[in-house]
């Protein structure tokens, strides 16, 4: 095994196969492993990169194997699917690993530390409680709408539910089933409040979150969320690749040296760049009240072009800032 310089692994639940190559890219070994053998088997190995696609499990791996003194590497699916040869299947897979992570100019993906999946987690569960939430209130207008009964758009029929009930003939099994569903309502609520609190706790342990805190118009929900995905920073050359990670970048269609940018590109994390644009959205409803060069190259982006245009630009200007603060290990000023 001293001459593998390259190891390419296709994730599975239960089963991993593996594809190693030398310093030449030729095959010297390949082999379906469970996971404890598998960690048994790299335990064994001499120090070497190893590339993995960046999917579930993936950190977890990466991190084991650094524990090892491996030097682990994960792609994106999406760079490794034009390197799979002919029919798939796992070692296929695992080949077309190796090839890609051979690649000079390919992009690696970050491994995130426990800390940050459990950040991840907790957005995640928030945001499903949250659509829990509107789907509720939507299923008592419904069944309230079926009986001739219309109440405002949002949660005014929580509030106004009692008088209703008392106002109305409803069947009374219809009429339990509205307070169920109202206070199912209150318990997610409650629990959405939960959820932000150990976010908040957990934005006061992390330093790049406070650092991300100030910027103006960014609070707990966007800092916590960028810190998740951005990390130390470093896998980012500069402030425009973080920009164009979130998608916040202009689409190029250039040909015959003319060069078309079309509209922004909304390509990588979209949970981020909705929290930047409603971040630049509230920067820009409040710029009144704002001072500093950023406050007045927005009013003057504002004279020229369009309210929407500006919006996207200050988004595109918050993920570079918070590039910035996070890779220099800065706090914002005005």
């Amino acid at each position: 095994m001293e001459n593998i310089a390259l190891i390419g692994i296709d994730l599975g639940k239960n089963s991993f196969h593996i594809h190693c190559q030398d310093r030449r890219g030729k095959a010297v070994y390949r082999k379906k492993f469970t996971r404890p053998k598998l960690i048994e088997f790299l335990a064994t190995c001499p120090a070497t990169t190893i590339a993995m696609e960046a999917c579930g499990g993936s950190h977890f791996m990466a991190r084991k194997l650094a524990e090892l003194g491996h030097f682990p590497k994960l792609i994106s699916p999406q760079f490794v699917r034009p390197f799979v040869k002919s029919n798939k299947n796992d070692f296929v897979d695992a080949e077309a690993i190796c090839e890609a992570a051979s690649r000079p100019s390919m992009r690696f993906v970050q491994p995130r530390t426990e800390s940050q999946q459990a950040m991840r987690a907790l957005h995640r569960v928030r945001e499903s409680l949250v659509q829990d939430k509107v789907k509720t209130t939507n299923q008592m207008h419904a069944f309230l709408l079926e009986f001739g009964i219309s109440v405002p758009r949002g949660a005014a029929v929580i509030s106004r539910l009692s008088t209703l009930l008392e106002d109305s003939s409803l069947p009374l099994y219809l009429s339990q089933l509205l307070l169920k569903l109202q206070q199912h309502y209150h318990y997610l609520v409650e629990q959405i409040k939960d959820l932000e609190s150990q976010l908040k706790r957990k934005l006061d342990e992390d330093e790049v979150g406070q650092r991300l805190l100030s910027i103006p118009c960014v609070g707990t929900l966007t800092a916590s969320t960028i810190s998740t995905e951005i990390g130390d920073g470093k896998q980012y050359a500069s402030s425009r690749d973080f920009a164009a990670a979130t998608g916040l970048v202009p689409r190029q269609y250039s040909t015959g040296g003319r060069t078309t940018l079309l509209g922004i590109s909304k390509r990588g994390n979209k949970k981020i760049r909705t929290l930047l644009v409603q971040c630049a959205r509230v920067f820009i409803q409040k710029l009144e009240h704002q001072s500093g060069k950023l406050a007045d190259w927005v009013r003057d982006l504002l004279c020229r072009k369009s309210n929407f245009v500006v919006t996207c630009a200050l988004a595109n200007k918050l993920a570079r800032i918070a590039w910035a603060l996070t890779a220099r290990q800065q706090t914002y000023v005005a």
